[in-house]
C-alpha cells in the first residue's frame, strides 16, 4: 500500500523580503481609481470616467513619463515582434501552420517564413508544400521568433536560423507570460547539466544539453536517443523549481531558476513540491537575488 501525506491547514507566512526595491507596486482592482489627475495619459487596462483615469483590469499601476497602464497579473500573450515562443502545432494549412502559443487567438507560421532543411534558401514550390507534414505535423513542438503582429492581434512567426525549430525530447512547463523575465536571450545553457528555453509566451521548455552546439534544436531531426536517469532527474528537479518560483509569485529567469535549483538540493525531488519545502526555497532564493542586486 502506498504512503499518503497528510498535512493540517496553516496559515501563510507574510515574506517581507518579497517587496520590490523602490517600495510596493501599486495594485488595483477594476473599478478603483487610479488618479484624478488630468495630465496623464490613458494606457493599456484603464478607461477615463468623470475627469478619473480608472482601471479596468486587475493589475500593477505602471507608468512611463505621462502615460499610465495597468499591466495584468495573469493575461493571455499579447506577441510583440522580436519574442522568443515556445509553441505546439495544432493545424496543418495550406502554405502555413496553425501553432497554439498561450495568446487570444492561434498563431501563424508560414513556409515560406522557416528554413528548409539542410538550410537551402529557394523559392517554396509545390513539392515543398506537399512535404509540410514531414517537416511538422500536429502536436510537435517549436521554438520560433515573432515576426510581425496582424491587425487583428494574432502572431506571425518564423524560424529563419538555425537556434529555432522543431523541439526534441524534454519537458513543458506552462505558466503565466507575466513571470517570464524580458531578458536579451531566452535560450540558456545552465552548469546543472541541462538548458531551458523560456518562451516570451509562459511555455518553458527544459531539455538535455546537447553535446554538440551544431546540432541543437535547429532544423527538424530530432534526437529520440533514451535520456540518461541522471538528466532525468536534473530536468525534472528544474520543472518543480519553476513551478515552485511561479506559486511564490518570483519571476523567472537563468539566474532565479539556477539559484532555485541550488536551494532545493538537499531536498527530494518529489518533496520541492510540499508547500513549506516550496516556501523555504523560494525564500533562500529571494534573498541572494536581493544580495545580487545589492
Amino acid at each position: 500500500m502506498a504512503a499518503i501525506s497528510m498535512r493540517l491547514p496553516v496559515p501563510s507566512k507574510l515574506m517581507g523580503a518579497s517587496v520590490p526595491r523602490g517600495g510596493e507596486k501599486h495594485l488595483v482592482a477594476p473599478g478603483d481609481t487610479i488618479t484624478t489627475d488630468t495630465g496623464y495619459m490613458r494606457g493599456h487596462g484603464t478607461y477615463v470616467e468623470d475627469e478619473k483615469l480608472i482601471a479596468s483590469v486587475a493589475g500593477a499601476v505602471e507608468r512611463v513619463n505621462k502615460l499610465v497602464c495597468v499591466k495584468a497579473l495573469k493575461t493571455r500573450y499579447n506577441g510583440e515582434v522580436g519574442d522568443i515562443v515556445v509553441g505546439r502545432i495544432t493545424e496543418v494549412q495550406q502554405k502555413r501552420w496553425k501553432v497554439e502559443t498561450n495568446s487570444r487567438l492561434d498563431s501563424v507560421l508560414l513556409l515560406s517564413s522557416m528554413n528548409l532543411p539542410g538550410g537551402e534558401l529557394r523559392r517554396r514550390s509545390a513539392e515543398d508544400e506537399l512535404a509540410m507534414r514531414d517537416y511538422l505535423q500536429e502536436g510537435d513542438l517549436i521554438s520560433a521568433e515573432v515576426q510581425s503582429i496582424f491587425s487583428d492581434g494574432a502572431v506571425s512567426l518564423h524560424t529563419r536560423s538555425l537556434k529555432y525549430g522543431k523541439l526534441g525530447q524534454g519537458v513543458l512547463v506552462q505558466v503565466s507570460p507575466s513571470l517570464v523575465k524580458r531578458q536579451k536571450t531566452h535560450f540558456h545553457d545552465l552548469p546543472c547539466g541541462a538548458s531551458v528555453i523560456l518562451g516570451n509566451n509562459g511555455f518553458i521548455w527544459i531539455y538535455p544539453t546537447p553535446e554538440h552546439k551544431d546540432e541543437e534544436a535547429g532544423g527538424f531531426s530530432t534526437n529520440l536517443e533514451p535520456v540518461p536517469l541522471s538528466e532525468r532527474e536534473v530536468i525534472s528537479r528544474l520543472r518543480n523549481c519553476i513551478v515552485a518560483l511561479v506559486t511564490q509569485q518570483l519571476m523567472l529567469f537563468d539566474t532565479s531558476i539556477l539559484y532555485c535549483y541550488e536551494a532545493s538540493l538537499p531536498h527530494q525531488i518529489k518533496d520541492i513540491l510540499k508547500p513549506e519545502v516550496m516556501e523555504e526555497i523560494v525564500l533562500e532564493t529571494r534573498q541572494r537575488l536581493l544580495e545580487l542586486q545589492g
